[in-house]
């Protein structure tokens, strides 16, 4: 039987942040603590459900993304077991074991660095209405799910809680940014998506798209946040794919499809089905599984 979610965590830190997933509190003048809850959020909405250990299965996800991939670095991650925290953490092991990162302070680029290698969710929507995707255009009589040509950065706002991301072009976030911050941040997206993509290909997964976070350190551009997980990321099985419709998939997606059913007006936090919570954390779990070979320390 799965354990109760964490849905809120305190510790007696200066919190400088509180996401819809992670906690962020202040260490020192050096290094921030993220603290990944069990909460869900889906159309931008904190739903009043979580799924058990979900904020661990996505922190050691982005713990085995972040040492497995050439294009990682430079990251922010520092350390992420317990017993190489400070010392002043150690009373509080049993809640942040598995489910916490010390990482180094940097400033937070205001840009989600989406990269999408296929046809799906918003980007569907958009090139069904106008052929494009972010306003890029793309060639007419591609199917739902589609292979793209190449991969392509498409970057959307970051919005606080309560509001929603919007889609923006790659020449929004030079404006918004600066066109060699912008060109860099896609750059480096695309070979993390091109890398991870490869490594799930052999493993029978296919990344759609996924969505990354960058910040500023000493003038180096750090991936930070969580990486290349079953909430960022679309996953689909390779053995089911099937360009023309909508896929299976190892992510949060479910969850999205299930609200639809109902009729989600995505406003209103709303409870989830026993039965969907743990279908959730099923599809969670496998994904970890396959892609790293390996059980998540529950």
């Amino acid at each position: 039987m799965a354990p109760r979610p964490v849905l809120e965590i305190d510790l007696p830190l200066t919190k400088v942040a509180s996401g819809k997933v992670r906690e962020v509190f202040a260490v020192d003048d050096e290094h921030l603590l993220f603290v990944a809850s069990d909460r869900l959020s889906a159309y931008d909405v904190v739903l009043r459900s979580g799924i058990p250990d979900k904020g661990k299965i996505l922190t050691q996800m982005a713990v085995f993304w972040f040492q497995q991939l050439a294009a990682a670095k430079p990251h922010h991650l520092v350390a992420h077991e317990v017993a190489d925290f400070p010392r002043a953490l150690a009373p509080y092991a049993d809640l942040l074991a598995g489910r916490s990162l010390l990482v180094k302070r940097c400033k937070i680029i205001p840009i989600e660095a989406i990269v999408r290698g296929y046809l799906a969710g918003s980007g569907w929507a958009e090139y069904e209405r106008q052929g494009s995707v972010c306003g890029i255009p793309l060639p007419p009589g591609l199917n739902e799910s589609a292979r793209l040509p190449e991969p392509l950065f498409t970057p959307s706002t970051k919005a606080e809680i309560g509001d929603h991301d919007e889609n923006i072009s790659p020449a929004e976030a030079a404006a918004r940014i600066g066109e060699s911050l912008a060109d860099s941040l896609a750059k480096r997206a695309i070979a993390l998506y091109q890398e991870a993509h490869g490594w799930a290909a052999e493993r029978g997964i296919v990344l759609a798209d996924t969505k990354f976070e960058f910040g500023l350190r000493d003038g180096q551009l750090i991936l930070a946040d969580e990486v290349l997980t079953p909430d960022s990321s679309r996953f689909w099985p390779a053995d089911d794919y099937a360009p023309g419709r909508p896929q299976a998939s190892f992510d949060k997606q479910y969850v999205r499809d299930w609200l639809t059913s109902i009729n989600f007006d995505k406003q209103t936090p709303i409870a989830l089905p026993d039965s969907v919570v743990t279908e959730t954390r099923r599809r969670y779990l496998e994904a970890y599984r396959i892609l790293s070979g390996r059980d998540p320390v529950l």
